[in-house]
């Protein structure tokens, strides 16, 4: 840990404890690690007294793979907050905007000299708040706030290290990616009593039977192109409205970890149909191009391995807007195995 981060740690951390009222948000459409990050870091602030509320911006309720982890109520729906908050926490979350309908109360709590803590481990954070917790080389934002929690001193139970260890096992795909000192963290939450096979059954490997069919319509139609993406490989493939509504959300979201593993394609992409013309894009790198860059271009960004945007106009303007992207997003090196 570097020693700005220990020191914007210390500062969320005095700023955390004189907390009395706070809305944690995540993320639109929010994933294991925004809500985690949020459900965990609430928890605490709960059990030390304050009234703590856990929203995001949409959809008007949490992934059901996701709920089961608000184990104190705090998931709140947006028109059951309240009008202001002195303290407002964004985890995972780079910019306002990705906030949505929720994106007009960082200003509104800055107008009314109240503070905004921001924790993300993206690179792109604009750091838009008024106190942040922001490191691109941690794996995930679980970790970051382990690490706040630890500093507070707080006990970590079973709830909040479930919560944690949700996030952390799905940004570092599995442990893929994890750090020694994740590794580490990882083991904490397990002593904590953490059943690892639980979390990953009920996130990652469960899916309804509709799940089926609908993958083998996407995936009937997946394109190789192996010469795009700068010579690395490009694989995408469509998630069409029609073939979407058959599913909860987290089944659209999990085809891009299905159309990745392709292994000649350097590049992965999926595109979901989120209205007419609208297309939410999910883009993940075998380790040779920054889609980050990419995304940035249609006003998304991320991670340089996993990136996402929101573009408009057909299936096939999308696609072709991406290959330019891709084509001049920079090179992070030779492919990893």
């Amino acid at each position: 840990m570097t020693a700005t981060l220990a020191q914007d740690i210390e500062a969320a951390v005095a700023l955390l404890a004189g907390a009395t009222d706070v809305t944690l948000l995540g993320h639109v459409r929010p994933d294991a690690d925004a809500l985690g990050s949020a459900l965990a870091l609430g928890r605490v602030l709960q059990q030390r007294g304050a009234s703590v509320r856990v929203s995001f911006g949409e959809p008007d309720e949490a992934p059901e793979t996701l709920r089961w982890l608000d184990e104190g109520g705090l998931l709140t729906r947006v028109d059951a907050l309240p009008a202001s908050e002195r303290l407002l926490v964004a985890l995972d979350t780079p910019t306002p905007k990705r906030l949505g309908r929720l994106a007009a109360r960082v200003d509104a709590v800055r107008a009314a000299g109240g503070d905004v803590l921001v924790v993300d481990h993206h690179a792109t954070n604009a750091l838009y708040g008024t106190h942040h917790v922001v490191d691109e080389s941690a794996e995930a934002t679980a970790v970051l706030v382990t690490r706040i929690i630890e500093a507070m001193g707080a006990p970590i139970d079973e709830p909040i290290a479930r919560c944690l260890y949700a996030g952390i096992v799905t940004d570092t795909s599995g442990f893929r990616r994890a750090s020694p000192e994740t590794h580490r963290i990882a083991a904490r939450l397990l002593e904590a009593g953490v059943d690892p096979g639980a979390v990953a059954r009920r996130i990652v490997d469960d899916h309804p039977f509709a799940w089926l069919p609908m993958l083998s319509a996407v995936l009937a139609e997946a394109r190789l192109e192996p010469d795009a993406a700068q010579g690395f490989g490009f694989v995408h493939a469509v998630v069409r409205a029609e073939a979407a509504a058959t599913v909860r959300s987290e089944e659209v979201e999990s085809v891009i970890d299905v159309v990745r593993a392709t292994r000649e394609a350097g590049v992965a992409a999926v595109l979901k149909e989120a209205g007419p013309g609208l297309w939410t894009v999910s883009l993940r790198s075998a380790g040779a191009v920054d889609v980050s860059v990419a995304a940035a271009e249609f006003g998304g960004g991320g991670h340089r391995m996993a990136a996402g945007c929101t573009v408009e106009g057909t299936s096939d303007e999308v696609l072709a807007g991406l290959r330019g992207a891709l084509g001049r997003a920079p090179l992070l090196g030779s492919r990893s195995a």
